[in-house]
């Protein structure tokens, strides 16, 4: 057991399966006190189930609700309050794939939901939590980003979009916050084999392309990248460790990470790991008149 996260207490969304259920692993393990959140109770009471025997003295609870849901997000925070008393650390993990296809013919109800989840519900739940870190003078907020933060996913706009945008939303936040001592990061968790991958195979190369198709087929097969440098990672964003680096989008498997302690002050007076337009200079290329 370490204790990079002693006495320390984070709500963790989407917290029940996948990335999120190792990020609640990986915190227990580090000392945290944790609250997950899910849509579906069976999927709780698994993840508990499994969850409890990782503790040591801190404690693992989890509630049902839906993000996108303003009920839900407040009764969410109500209730980490009531139990631990605080709110160390928020893991914006929840997330939609929503639409699927070519955006003049796709169901338009599925193209808003994926940024009613994973933009409006992540912001509200940081709108919720930023009372309670202001009043401590600290707090940690991270963001897990998805691949459309930083590349084109065609005929999956909605979730491109709503991820780049969160992705900008904790640059935006980070500067604000900077007087609170209170740091917001994004990760990039990497090509992981999730229930998004098998709800992009089930779509199939008719709706998402065949040359997206055959990737997340390759990626399927060859297991995804590594799960556990993701969780890792949002343990270094949660604790002391990393304070003052903020405003960041970090790789998970692509970013050296673990060595950004020797390159701190460099890093946060600078636009690295940020979400920047390239010009003609930045490719070598003058194109004044």
């Amino acid at each position: 057991m370490q204790n990079k996260l002693h006495n320390k207490t984070a709500i963790i969304t989407g917290g029940s399966q996948g990335i999120g259920l190792k990020i609640a692993e990986h915190f227990l393990k580090n000392g945290a006190n944790v609250l997950i959140c899910a849509r579906h109770q069976d999927k709780i009471d698994a993840a508990l189930k499994a969850l409890k025997l990782l503790c040591n003295g801190n404690k693992v609870i989890g509630k049902t609700g839906d993000i996108a849901n303003k009920k839900h997000c407040e009764d969410l925070i109500a209730t980490c309050l009531e139990t631990f008393n605080r709110l160390d650390i928020l893991i914006n993990n929840a997330g939609i794939l929503g639409a699927k296809g070519a955006t003049d013919v796709v169901d338009w109800n599925a193209w808003e939901s994926a940024i009613e989840v994973n933009l409006k519900g992540a912001a509200f739940l940081c709108h919720l939590a930023l009372p309670h870190m202001k009043k401590q003078s600290s707090g940690k907020i991270i963001i897990l980003s998805g691949g459309g933060a930083t590349k084109s996913m065609p005929f999956m706009s909605a979730y491109a979009a709503s991820k780049a945008a969160l992705v900008r939303f904790g640059e935006c936040l980070s500067d604000e916050l900077k007087p609170f001592y209170i740091d917001v990061n994004s990760v990039a968790p990497g090509a992981i084999n999730t229930e998004i991958l098998n709800e992009i195979l089930n779509a199939g190369p008719e709706l998402i392309g065949n040359e997206h198709y055959q990737k997340v087929l390759t990626q399927q097969k060859n297991g995804g990248n590594d799960i556990e440098r993701a969780a890792k990672l949002c343990v270094f964003l949660a604790s002391s460790e990393s304070n003052g680096i903020t405003g960041k989008l970090i790789s998970a498997i692509w970013d050296p990470w673990e060595n950004l302690l020797q390159h701190r002050d460099e890093l946060i007076n600078s636009d690295i790991y940020t979400l920047r337009r390239i010009t003609p200079e930045d490719r070598n290329k003058d194109w004044t008149p």
